[in-house]
């Protein structure tokens, strides 16, 4: 990443976004001169399709967008051009009682290109089309490499070398990439597009959730994939090692379409060999002198491969007090803090680590979450209080270092989704550190905890891992079931408390 980002934000497109989005779009196509949308395009676009138009922001200014129509299915059968798809400009093309959403243009500018966003277009596309109940997302791309094998290569070969992987187009092989399939080359396509040679390919995106009877669909995303790390205590040579270990996972989590990655507590330990020839205590404040550098990362690569990250925990000094904190480091690129409220009596002697003082959820594209790391789990107060809050998936990065404080941990977590009606999620390090004092040994068994009641698993186990092996653990959890609990459980277990004879409230809210 090039520069720093403070926030992504994805939204409709507003009029008053114009000359950010010209801008963008110049510095988008410069062998394209002129080829920029004025402004009474975008006013009409807005006008009768303003859902339709979206926009990327970074730190407040575009830097990408998405444009599209709604059309017959026969206007996209028989061969075209732009000129005819778009109405010769004026969109007249555009019928919202159609079945096709046809994509008119898509671009990000070159400075934030290789961070994912044009993907987050296009998955906000699959979404609207889902939404709208339309059949498909069809568009023709320009294949601009093309025009360097023009004399060796027919379109038709220059495809096939593209899906083969044999040739690399930046645009063909973004929307391969992206699950679309090509129906067939159009000629004579766009005016002026030498690179392409004028030539594009028609591609087709099929919504398997299309209904022939429209009926209204919940906008609201119920299926939540949480993608579980149980990580390897290993022997690492510098921070670059440990960052290069972490985005291996956050790559294979997100490349399954996970919306949370969740490491484990105190993950980045490790790192605390070049520091065994001093105390404990000392060891663990010079690693976390790393916690800054390490939240930072973890934070761009949230960003690059549109994810949440709960980033497990790490020592954090501050103003001479040492706590166990981790980051919720969110896909649009801003991040928060959380930090252990009950220390052992182990980080308490040997580390002389203090506790949190705040009590909290976080709100996420996702829903309401809690985060609570390892020994906080132990105390059902907590989480009863998030629940209170509306939290559904409560995460918990965790390290043990025997079976018997495993077992305090996983019991407890099962504890806390059968009385809060929600989800727990808990992940931990396995391995060895035989280098890092008080780090020697490590117990796991990373676990996704479910409520007991008819539509979960009889047992409260979604799914668990292979103990102490690394690997990741992949997971899908319905938030509707949570509410068809809350109201039709079997039991209710946060409506039938006795608030009349005792309750709990935050001191220090």
């Amino acid at each position: 990443m090039q520069a720093k980002i403070n926030k992504v934000e994805l939204r409709n497109l507003k009029i008053d976004d114009y000359k950010e989005l010209k801008k963008s779009m110049v510095e988008s196509y410069p062998e394209m001169v002129g080829s920029y949308w004025r402004e009474h395009h975008i006013e009409k676009l807005l006008s009768i399709f303003p859902e339709g138009q979206l926009v990327i922001l970074v730190d407040g200014k575009v830097v990408g967008s998405a444009l599209s129509l709604i059309v017959d299915e026969s206007l996209v059968d028989k061969n075209h051009n732009y000129s005819d798809i778009t109405g010769k400009y004026t969109f007249s093309t555009h019928n919202s009682k159609a079945d096709v959403l046809y994509g008119i243009d898509v671009f990000i500018h070159p400075n934030y290109r290789g961070l994912r966003l044009g993907r987050r277009l296009y998955d906000a596309r699959k979404e609207l089309c889902e939404q709208l109940n339309l059949k498909a997302i069809v568009f023709a791309g320009r294949i601009p490499n093309y025009g360097q094998h023009a004399d060796t290569l027919t379109p038709k070969n220059y495809i096939e070398k593209v899906k083969r992987k044999e040739l690399h187009d930046p645009v063909l092989s973004f929307q391969l990439s992206n699950d679309f399939h090509v129906i067939r080359v159009m000629k004579n396509y766009l005016e002026g597009d030498t690179d392409s040679k004028e030539f594009a390919v028609l591609l087709e995106w099929n919504n398997i959730y299309y209904d022939e009877s429209p009926k209204l669909i919940n906008l609201e995303k119920s299926v939540i994939r949480l993608g579980l790390v149980q990580w390897q205590m290993r022997q690492l040579n510098n921070l670059e090692a440990l960052f290069e270990q972490c985005e291996f996972f956050v790559d294979v989590v997100s490349g399954y379409g996970s919306d949370f990655a969740l490491f484990p507590e105190l993950f980045a330990a490790p790192l605390m060999a070049d520091y065994n020839h001093l105390s404990e205590a000392e060891a663990i404040r010079e690693l976390a002198k790393h916690s800054e550098p390490i939240r930072k990362r973890f934070q761009e690569l949230a960003i690059s491969y549109n994810i949440n990250i709960i980033t497990g925990s790490m020592p954090y000094l501050e103003n001479g007090t040492l706590y166990n904190v981790g980051f919720l480091c969110k896909r649009d690129g801003t991040s928060e803090m959380y930090a252990k409220i009950h220390v052992t009596p182990n980080e308490v002697q040997h580390w002389g680590m203090t506790g949190g003082s705040q009590i909290r959820t976080f709100d996420t594209d996702c829903g309401k979450i809690g985060i609570m790391i390892c020994y906080d789990v132990e105390f059902p107060e907590l989480s009863r209080l998030m629940a209170d809050e509306g939290m559904n998936i409560l995460f918990v990065p965790f390290l043990t270092d025997t079976q018997n404080a495993y077992t305090r941990v996983k019991h407890c977590a099962q504890a806390r989704a059968i009385e809060n009606e929600c989800y727990v999620a808990i992940a931990g390090c396995v391995g060895n550190l035989p280098k890092v004092n008080n780090m020697d040994i490590q117990y796991a068994q990373s676990a996704v905890f479910t409520p007991s009641d008819f539509a979960f698993p009889s047992n409260g186990i979604k799914a668990e891992a292979t103990p102490n092996t690394e690997m990741t653990l992949i997971v899908d959890v319905d938030l509707d079931l949570l509410k068809e609990l809350h109201e039709h459980g079997s039991v209710r277990i946060l409506k039938d408390r006795r608030t009349d004879l005792y309750d709990i409230k935050k001191i220090n809210p």
